[in-house]
């Protein structure tokens, strides 16, 4: 099966090649295995008064996510045969986490931006905010010129201009890593491509390093309208918490639609959320140390102010159920 007949695949996949775990948003050539990795169990976690309280919530949640059901054809998981992961299972595997001195996430831009591209990367940043209850940083802009011309390429076919992520990883972001840094993101305007064999991909992040790197070049135009603004910014939020969820030893969720969903093509892609499922939502907030109500809260009110309606009014149904117990909790006005 070459690329000719196979979708864009938006989503980060997690490969364990050469003693290295590699995240890739690829059109791929061939189809992937993806093996799930653990480290073994920690039956302390599982028993603490933290995460019977996110089993708790994960419970109260359940009603408002719809189950994927059966896949459609050429969608990822019609294609790809995958194990999921509940939140205990998470825990068992023995998650990286950005825990201890390693708690900031860097977003490198990389490349020129345009006025409505550098909006996206500042309110992609305060949505992750939001998401991951950790700070983010955006660093100073890097010159597409320091990328040397062994590590550019024009696309055969196409004709768009591709940058080789290998490069990035390697010889732009590892050597920059902040000591304090839970990942190191760069966002770039220009297409990727990770090499020999392959069209182009979205993303590709070493869970290892730490380090990822991801483009925009395919979320649209958002200097359009206001509607292509808003599809652009909610594209480009879906992958970067994808990615980073990916770091922090996510697997792809099967059960539910859910932005951890693996997705074969855009339009597959486009159909899934900005949300968590429950089982998601527990996995982020034991990691982080978030209160999944502040959370839920935050998000609305992030959402609220970028007119992503749908978004706003599913975070707010949201908080509701999980203050349903403590009215005191709910927002008021």
């Amino acid at each position: 099966m070459n690329s000719s007949n196979v979708g864009a695949v938006v989503t980060m996949s997690v490969l364990l090649t050469a003693g290295s775990i590699l995240g890739l948003l690829m059109w791929p050539r061939t189809a992937l295995v993806f093996p799930l990795i653990s480290f073994g169990v920690n039956s302390a976690a599982e028993g603490s008064d933290a995460v019977n309280e996110l089993a708790a919530a994960i419970e109260k949640l359940r009603p408002l996510h719809k189950k994927l059901g059966r896949p459609q054809p050429g969608d990822w998981l019609a294609v790809h045969r995958e194990p999921g992961q509940t939140f205990r299972e998470y825990l068992r595997s023995r998650p990286v986490t950005p825990r201890g001195k390693r708690r900031v996430i860097y977003v490198q831009p990389l490349g020129e931006f345009t006025k409505a591209q550098h909006k996206i990367v500042t309110l992609t940043a305060e949505f992750m905010r939001c998401y991951f209850n950790l700070p983010v940083e955006i660093k100073e802009a890097l010159p597409l010129s320091i990328i040397p011309e062994r590590a550019r390429r024009v696309h055969p076919s196409w004709g768009d201009k591709q940058i080789l992520t290998s490069y990035v990883l390697d010889k732009v972001l590892r050597p920059r890593l902040p000591a304090d840094a839970a990942v190191y993101l760069a966002l770039t305007t220009s297409d990727l491509w990770p090499g020999k064999g392959w069209n182009f991909v979205f993303g590709e992040a070493s869970l290892r390093e730490r380090v990822g790197v991801w483009s925009i070049y395919r979320n649209g135009d958002p200097a359009r309208s206001d509607k292509s603004f808003r599809l652009c910014l909610l594209r480009t939020m879906k992958t970067a918490t994808h990615e980073i969820g990916h770091m922090f030893s996510m697997m792809h969720c099967i059960e539910y639609a859910c932005c951890m969903c693996g997705s074969n093509s855009r339009q597959e892609s486009d159909r899934r959320p900005v949300a968590l499922c429950p089982e998601c939502m527990a996995k982020v907030c034991w990691a982080t140390g978030a209160d999944p109500v502040e959370r839920y809260r935050r998000l609305a009110a992030f959402c609220k102010r970028q007119g992503l309606v749908a978004e706003e009014e599913f975070y707010a149904k949201s908080l509701k159920a999980l203050a349903a117990a403590n009215p005191a909790s709910l927002p008021s006005g």
